[in-house]
């Protein structure tokens, strides 16, 4: 990896996309510490200090940081993956988005259609941001927002112009830096967070023994979810391909075997970050209504809000298993692996070309992808699992923050935020690798 930096740094256009990329995310750390007009500090900590800190924190990792400040950026790229998902959910039922999904130029239209459905949920995410925060802060986060006409109007189209520059300079990494911009965006965010979160953990650990458990217990899950998310991300499934016999000129070639790779986790971290947009739902809406305190819809709101209780990990942990499999069977539907192997004369040993071709990818790949799927939510869920262990060896301390980085070490860097940290990395290295071998074959071609 580090010769791989090194010769990037050597290529001067190579060496600008990351320059690029670093003053993106510089730009973007900047921003994210312009406050929005009207803030109440004093509301807006006893939000990160009271029961929905967990709840806080979820919207401050998808913003890259920018939700603690309560920025122009607080939405953060939310809206615009939430419309993503809508998109994705509608394909595959429409019939009119799936055939122009196969046209030429289609999937820029329905980029375009998700640029769009990013401005409504930006501003419905805008009203429902602030109004849950003033719930939880117990008082008002902008005061006079809602009763307030040209203070209302002036936020919400702020907090919206925010989530479209966020956006916007994520585009721009993914066209002329290194990497997926969102995706960067959001790893910035987690990665600028750790040091901060372990200093918490060694200054609020107490006594040598929960230290030293602490410590100890951060140091395993980091090196072994790690170690984990590298084997099941570069797992392969080979399926053996054999081509026809091609006429080149006078000869007959005989027809090369090969294989179709089949990776056991095709998605990479995309499910975990649509789980992380999605599961902050049953908090936001919940909270529009503001429940009386003690009925089932306030502890509903408490147990996804502060990401604690059974209810809200094994929900995690479902729809992360069902993102996965979704969006492998979207993906191997977008590549059409059997219409492109009859087209270049190529068949599965012992399958039928066409449908049943189709039919074999499809149910390989769903057998593989449920590994996957079951790893993905078993990694997502090991602060709830640290969180109940925890309960059981330390019961008094973890009673009063479940999610703190003082209490739980796996909160320190979630498991969530480990596979988008380290897949990010690999996509990013994969990226500068491929540009490396670009440059490589122009040199030996002069």
């Amino acid at each position: 990896m580090i010769q791989a930096l090194r010769n990037a740094w050597r290529l001067p256009d190579v060496r600008n996309k990351l320059l690029f990329t670093l003053f993106i995310l510089v730009v973007y750390q900047f921003a994210a510490h312009i406050p929005v007009v009207g803030v109440d500090r004093e509301a807006l900590a006893q939000v990160f200090q009271g029961a929905g800190a967990g709840f806080a924190n979820v919207l401050n990792l998808l913003s890259g940081g920018a939700v603690a400040n309560f920025s122009v950026l607080a939405n953060g790229v939310y809206p615009y993956i939430t419309a993503s998902i809508i998109f994705q959910l509608l394909a595959p039922i429409i019939p009119q988005l799936e055939a122009m999904q196969r046209e030429p130029g289609g999937q820029e239209k329905i980029q375009r259609y998700t640029y769009l459905a990013t401005i409504p949920m930006a501003i419905l995410q805008s009203i429902a941001q602030i109004t849950v925060f003033s719930q939880l802060g117990g008082g008002a986060i902008i005061p006079g927002f809602g009763t307030d006409f040209l203070l209302t109007l002036s936020v919400i189209v702020t907090m919206t112009a925010g989530t479209m520059f966020a956006v916007w300079m994520g585009e721009l990494i993914t066209e002329d830096g290194i990497g997926n911009g969102i995706s960067i965006i959001i790893f910035s965010g987690i990665v600028s967070r750790v040091p901060s979160n372990i200093l918490l953990m060694i200054q609020n650990s107490g006594e040598t023994v929960r230290l030293v458990y602490n410590v100890t217990l951060f140091v395993v899950i980091v090196l072994a979810s790690i170690v984990a998310i590298i084997l099941v991300q570069e797992g392969v499934r080979r399926i053996p391909v054999q081509y026809g016999k091609r006429v080149r000129g006078n000869r007959q070639v005989q027809g090369r075997g090969q294989f179709i790779p089949l990776r056991v986790n095709p998605v990479g971290m995309i499910p975990l970050i649509f789980s992380q947009a999605i599961i902050t739902f049953p908090a936001v809406i919940i909270g529009l209504f503001n429940p009386a305190p003690g009925t089932f819809f306030y502890d509903l709101q408490l147990s996804f809000g502060n990401q604690q209780g059974f209810i809200y990990w094994f929900t995690f942990f479902l729809m992360t298993v069902g993102f996965t499999f979704f969006y492998s069977d979207v993906m191997v539907g977008n590549y059409r692996l059997a219409e492109t192997l009859q087209r270049q004369g190529g068949f599965i040993p012992g399958i039928r070309p066409g449908k049943k071709t189709e039919d074999y990818v499809v149910s390989v790949t769903r057998r593989i992808t449920l590994v996957g799927a079951l790893f993905l939510g078993t990694i997502a869920i090991v602060p709830g699992l640290v969180q109940a262990l925890n309960g059981i060896l330390f019961p008094t301390e973890i009673s009063a923050s479940a999610q703190s980085a003082a209490t739980n070490p796996a909160a320190v860097l979630t498991g969530a935020g480990l596979i988008i940290v380290v897949g990010v990395v690999i996509d990013t290295m994969r990226q500068l690798e491929a540009q490396l071998v670009m440059r490589n074959y122009e040199g030996f071609m002069r």
